[in-house]
């Protein structure tokens, strides 16, 4: 929930360097023959280990992280030696081998259906995403080419190449209909070719609290386009960060998906299907905490989570529609919100229409409103509300007449 950085919940919408985006570890040893460094990791947590001058609000807290990741890694440790006691460690690499072969072979087949592609997606701060897939039906390979894209930011918008390979990954996954498990071999019949320097491939000390979370979502949403596969989903996670000296939240918030097809090799929709609303989308992967549980922990009121009904794009197949969020505030808190898709919405595929854009306010106690770009934060006093309308998702395919 926070690790430092200049706002608590550790996602500053104004960061311009690392160091203000809370503590770096950098190849410090954890566990040494079987004991927890409790001690040292807690110092550097809490003093920032020279790293930054914001550490850790609450290191107690990441320290109870660290001993839950510590045991699910010894637990895998445990059921693989179990594994390989069982069948031999020639089968159990055997079998790691025919997953990635397996894996790559899968995306090899979808290539084959894939035409060349390009798209370019704006985000709300000026910078812009290109991506190019040319395929290679020969050889059943691909190139994607980042070339285009805008260069390093100032902002905290830029990704770390690592970031934008895993989004590569999820996206020709996607296409795959076999049952395969995520991994590496995936990516084994692609190219992926990122600028050095741009924004996705940024050079320290650049910010990147966004990259993971705004920017990767963006390039999902770019690589589909080039696909041609899929319209936008929401082009945000919608960051939204509150606390003190006591209490430090982050969660994401859902929004709508796009609609999509299913091509056939002339390019034809041969199935579609409909977004979904107020879902988590893409590189999202988490989950908002239950009402009773965040009331319970934290001095807030969840007041009211809606769906926004016609905010979802038009089209033979609808985006689904984004929600509204409005928390209340009991006490007096730092809030802040990260964003993206306030000013350029979830596009549109195949004469589809676009999504409607989020949007975000304080509702003062006093009647007063404040609009916030899609970056800001905002000093909250006890009964004003943070509202937070998400996205909608682009429509797929011109309307048909009924």
């Amino acid at each position: 929930a926070d690790i430092g950085g200049t706002t608590p919940g550790s996602m500053p919408p104004f960061s311009t360097r690392i160091d203000e985006e809370g503590v770096q570890i950098n190849n410090v040893k954890l566990v040494d023959r079987g004991i927890f460094l409790e001690e040292e990791v807690r110092t550097l947590l809490a003093t920032g280990g020279g790293t930054t001058p914001y550490p850790s609000r609450n290191p107690q807290q990441n320290l109870a992280d660290l001993r839950a990741q510590i045991a699910a890694n010894e637990k895998g440790v445990q059921e693989l030696s179990k594994m390989v006691d069982q069948f031999g460690l020639d089968v159990v690499q055997a079998y790691m081998r025919h997953v990635q072969d397996n894996a790559e072979e899968s995306v090899r087949r979808v290539i084959t259906h894939l035409k060349d592609g390009q798209f370019t997606l704006p985000l709300d701060n000026g910078a812009q995403i290109s991506v190019a897939v040319k395929v290679n039906v020969a050889e059943r390979s691909a190139v994607i080419d980042f070339a285009g894209t805008s260069a390093q930011q100032m902002n905290n918008f830029n990704a770390p190449r690592a970031v934008c390979m895993a989004a590569v990954l999820y996206v020709f996954r996607t296409l795959v209909d076999d049952d395969i498990p995520l991994n590496a071999g995936c990516l084994k019949p692609l190219q992926v070719i990122i600028p050095q320097g741009s924004m996705l491939n940024p050079n320290p000390p650049a910010s990147v609290v966004a990259g993971n979370v705004e920017t990767s979502t963006c390039i999902t949403n770019a690589l589909f386009g080039a696909l041609g596969v899929m319209a936008g989903s929401q082009p945000t996670m919608n960051n939204f960060t509150f606390g003190n000296a006591q209490y430090q939240y982050y969660e994401t918030i859902a929004g709508g998906s796009g609609a999509g097809a299913v091509l056939d090799a002339s390019g034809q929709a041969v199935r579609g299907f409909d977004g979904t609303s107020v879902v988590q989308t893409h590189m999202t992967n988490s989950r908002l905490t239950d009402p009773e549980v965040l009331e319970f922990r934290f001095p807030v009121v969840l007041d009211s989570y809606e769906i926004q009904r016609g905010s979802g794009g038009a089209g033979r197949w609808a985006g689904g529609d984004g929600g509204v969020r409005r928390v209340r505030f009991l006490e007096a808190m730092t809030a802040s919100i990260l964003s993206n898709g306030r000013l350029n919405p979830a596009f549109g595929m195949a004469g589809g229409k676009p999504g409607r854009a989020g949007a975000n306010r304080v509702l003062r106690a006093n009647g007063q409103v404040e609009e916030l770009g899609h970056i800001g934060a905002a000093l909250m006093e006890p009964g004003d509300v943070f509202e937070i309308s998400t996205p909608g998702g682009g429509g797929f395919g011109e309307c048909v007449a009924h």
